[in-house]
């Protein structure tokens, strides 16, 4: 059965974030994820961890400027310093959290380098971290973005993650695949689901409504389909790891919003049971 994490960026958002791990334990969550815990202490987040009973299953190394537009320092030549000392310090993040997943953006292509360097330098970054989390039993991971929520984006499709992640050649190195952006550049979602789950390179699973990023039960996947589809590839395979919520709730962050929303994962639930 699909294991669901909250994705406490987007979820939750009608409270503080501090608040948001309580009430994703309250919906019964027992899993949680976010992109960057980097304004909180390790201990703060730490101990609402352990106070709610939930686990953390992904966290995203610094993606650079944030505010100026960057989306991830990976693949940009001359920023491999800063890309390091930021893994540095998502590792030590993961280390204090017990976090065994985390995700390195691949940053927006500069338009005046070409795809060549581009590429070598992601996969000499990822070979470099992927080594660095080792000894962590930490998994790194890298997600194709779609290009219509995030124009330039360097990784936008999951045959060229999955042919980094085998360039490099390390086995803590893995693709984070969600449904949403799968679907937006390429669709056929469920093929994808059977042809990389098995191939043990999928660290981690997402999902959203398309093409609104809403509820998965809003738009135009059956996510119902696809979470048997998950859940019967997983049982041949032995793939058993968790599925991120990352979408923004229709009800926006009006009181119980994101709770209001959550009807698909009680229905997905009462049909397992």
């Amino acid at each position: 059965m699909p294991r669901f994490a909250a994705n406490l960026t987007m979820l939750y958002t009608e409270h503080g974030f501090l608040d948001r791990f309580a009430a994703a334990a309250q919906d019964g969550f027992r899993a949680v994820e976010f992109l960057f815990p980097y304004a909180f202490s390790a201990p703060v987040l730490q101990q609402k961890l352990q106070n709610n009973g939930l686990q953390q299953v992904l966290l995203n190394a610094p993606p650079g400027d944030w505010d100026a537009g960057e989306r991830g320092l990976a693949c940009l030549p001359g920023r491999e310093t800063e890309f390091r000392n930021g893994f540095a310090k998502a590792l030590d993040y993961a280390s204090a959290l017990a976090c065994p997943r985390v995700h390195v953006m691949a940053g927006i292509a500069p338009v005046s380098t070409g795809a060549i360097v581009l590429q070598k330098t992601f996969e000499a970054n990822l070979r470099w971290a992927a080594e660095a989390a080792q000894p962590a039993g930490v998994e790194v991971l890298i997600e194709p973005i779609n290009t219509r929520d995030m124009p330039g984006y360097f990784l936008h499709h999951q045959d060229a993650a999955h042919h980094t992640v085998q360039a490099v050649g390390a086995p803590n190195l893995k693709v984070q695949m969600d449904l949403y952006h799968c679907q937006v550049m390429e669709g056929d979602v469920a093929s994808k689901i059977r042809h990389y789950l098995p191939t043990g390179r999928v660290g981690h699973l997402q999902i959203a409504g398309v093409p609104q990023r809403q509820e998965p039960a809003l738009g135009e996947l059956n996510y119902a389909y696809l979470f048997e589809v998950i859940d019967a590839v997983s049982a041949q395979c032995g793939w058993d790891g968790w599925i991120g919520c990352e979408y923004r709730p229709a009800r926006g962050a009006v009181p119980c919003g994101t709770s209001q929303g959550l009807a698909w994962l009680h229905a997905w639930r009462e049909s397992q049971s």
